[in-house]
């Protein structure tokens, strides 16, 4: 008799619980007891969410996700921190993959240092080109450009090119130079001469020549930069990335590489300025799918302050002869923005100097005319004049920053702009209250790959040392807020994307980030060792960090 009351108890109990999973709506994913930054439009902190068909159907408290839904994968997170997948709003995926087995020039302290490392790379590699990347003579104690000269005797029958940190200058030995053999007045204006003489250095268009023939890669190769990118870039939490400058050889392996279900990141693609763009324009118009997002081309109206090829209304302080250069005559660029324009593309113009940031800003006033939507953007908005903010705001017109930047440049940026040229570098509190909102990047590989450093320079405007003590030109910091809004809203509203991605709302992409500090609360100087545990697309893990 007790046996028979204690079965017909344990069939009440689990008739009960049947008809409560029943009342549940099943779903793919439940995470719960976690501090998730929602970052929407209240900023609001939940605890939970439900995640059915790779987005997000319901944010709230663990008592409210777990009374309307229930999952056979139900996370316990223990106070864990949650954010939206990182946006990186300007970078460069693929180049920074295809670079990836090449000479790591970055913190290099010599001309010496960078030979010697170039020397053991070409003992362990059997490539046509020897390429490496991200030399800066800035922070070398000549603060010169180096020299071809002993590029020139170690290889005498071996292209070598070279690439500055920023992307704008080369340096080339006389190999390279037989082989492209570029007509002289492709060339000229963006020869960089040492006393009178053009030792391999060269800037901008004419840096281009080169790097275009250095970079012709097979689709094999193609897909491998692609996917050393993508494994890279989870690591650090980005699950979207903006890529500022895309030939259509790379768009078409994207393509493939996500029909074949390879390649999950999502990227925003900037077209490069070419007739094949312009045709894949004609005939796609917006091209969007769940992975690849294709709405703009990518123009440049200068230089960089590295190289003194960024455009400036007065001359550089320290080159009293030279003002940088603007790259095209403006009916090129007035040809491209009215052809963005006719199809509903969206302008993206790399602008450093003040005066490239003039030209762009008004050149984008003849079309855009007022307060708009389209979203046209000025790409660095490194220097701007006092007397141009406001054009920003006037016609709608998005600043695109990368807070590392200033942190890497205010070294030595100072002696290139002088004392009150300086004052409205980097500024990106004032750029961002222009609209009311801006958008964040790293320009990697320019800078690391790691949105958080980017986080980090934007409210503390310091270096990863913690330099300088107070921070440089503080005016300038964005809040903790602010900061991480440029990095995931904001930057899917610069792409358009902002109600499918950003944040952690109903009906948006499940992308998510689980790190091990939290960075809105955390002592500043714990900030840039933030580890990202795991990282999450669609509501599946493609990221997880082992110890």
């Amino acid at each position: 008799m007790r046996m028979k009351k204690y079965t017909l108890a344990l069939s009440l109990i689990l008739i009960i619980n049947l008809g409560c999973m029943k009342m549940k709506e099943k779903v793919d994913l439940i995470i719960y007891n976690a501090k998730i930054y929602t970052v929407d439009s209240s900023f609001s902190i939940a605890e939970s969410f439900a995640i059915n068909d790779g987005k997000f159907i319901a944010v709230g408290t663990t008592k409210e996700v777990s009374e309307k839904y229930y999952s056979e994968q139900a996370i316990d997170m223990q106070g864990q921190v949650i954010y939206p997948g990182f946006i990186d709003g300007h970078c460069h995926f693929y180049g920074y993959g295809s670079y990836k087995n090449s000479v790591d020039l970055k913190n290099v302290k010599s001309e010496e240092e960078l030979l010697q490392r170039v020397v053991e790379y070409s003992e362990n590699n059997e490539s046509v080109w020897i390429r490496g990347r991200g030399w800066d003579q800035n922070i070398w104690e000549s603060k010169e450009f180096p020299g071809n000269e002993k590029l020139n005797e170690l290889f005498p029958d071996r292209p070598v090119l070279l690439i500055r940190v920023d992307g704008h200058a080369v340096l080339v030995n006389q190999a390279a130079m037989d082989l492209v053999n570029p007509d002289a007045d492709q060339i000229e204006d963006y020869l960089v001469l040492q006393d009178g003489e053009f030792r391999g250095v060269l800037i901008d268009n004419g840096a281009d020549i080169f790097k275009d023939s250095a970079a012709r890669l097979s689709s094999e190769e193609i897909t491998k930069a692609l996917l050393i990118a993508q494994k890279d870039c989870f690591e650090v939490g980005l699950t979207s990335v903006s890529d500022a400058g895309l030939d259509q050889e790379v768009v078409q392996v994207i393509v493939d590489l996500n029909k074949a279900d390879t390649l999950h990141m999502r990227i925003y693609a900037m077209l490069n300025p070419n007739e094949e763009n312009k045709q894949f324009v004609m005939e796609n118009g917006i091209y969007q799918t769940d992975q690849l997002h294709i709405c703009s081309i990518k123009l440049y109206a200068d230089g960089a302050l590295g190289s003194r090829g960024g455009c400036l209304l007065d001359p550089y302080a320290d080159d009293k002869n030279n003002s940088g250069l603007i790259l095209h005559d403006k009916d090129y660029y007035t040809d491209y923005c009215e052809f963005a324009y006719d199809h509903s593309y969206q302008v993206c113009t790399h602008a450093i100097g003040d005066s490239a940031n003039r030209f762009v800003l008004d050149l984008y006033a003849d079309f855009l005319g007022t307060k708009n939507d389209l979203r046209w953007r000025i790409e660095h908005a490194q220097t701007v004049h006092e007397n141009d903010f406001h054009k920003f705001a006037d016609y709608s017109i998005i600043p695109s920053v990368q807070p590392t930047h200033a942190t890497s440049d205010m070294g030595w940026v100072g002696k290139r702009l002088g004392e009150d040229r300086i004052k409205n570098a980097y500024a990106y509190k004032r750029l961002m209250q222009q609209n009311g909102w801006i958008s964040s990047g790293s320009d990697f590989p320019v800078e690391s790959i790691n949105p958080v450093f980017g986080f980090y320079s934007a409210i503390a405007r310091k270096d990863q040392q913690g330099n300088p003590e107070h921070g440089f030109q503080m005016d300038n910091a964005l809040t903790r807020e602010e900061a991480l809004k440029a990095m995931t809203i904001w930057a899917a509203k610069a792409n358009f994307e902002e109600e499918i991605k950003g944040s952690i709302e109903k009906g948006k992409w499940a992308d998510f980030v689980v790190v091990d500090r939290d960075i809105m609360t955390a002592d500043e100087s714990r900030i840039v060792n933030t580890q990202v545990l795991n990282t999450y697309l669609s509501g599946r893990e493609v990221y997880t960090f082992e110890k």
